[in-house]
């Protein structure tokens, strides 16, 4: 969980970021970087939220590691929801720390 909160927050940023200056994704320097990927992917009646992370040091990538959260994919709640909206569609928030 750790893991994802400080994933969204950086992909939030970079959202953020990218409006004022966006850069190509080819021209991004990994020579030192941390790589960051969230992915959802429906898989029956389950939603798989996949964070992956590579580290890269000095021209090398040095780690990587992936997570996955399965949820179902229209939880049970206490309160209304619409029957169109699912896990596999809601906005994803970025916190870096």
């Amino acid at each position: 969980m750790k893991y994802l909160l400080s994933l969204l927050c950086l992909f939030s940023i970079t959202s953020c970021h990218h409006t004022h200056n966006e850069q190509a994704l080819e021209q991004l320097d990994k020579k030192s970087a941390r790589e960051v990927t969230l992915k959802t992917v429906t898989k029956g009646d389950s939603v798989l939220h996949i964070t992956t992370q590579h580290i890269w040091f000095n021209g090398e990538q040095i780690t990587s590691m992936s997570d996955t959260i399965v949820t179902a994919v229209a939880p049970g709640t206490w309160n209304t929801t619409d029957s169109s909206t699912t896990l596999s569609k809601v906005p994803i928030y970025v916190t870096v720390q």
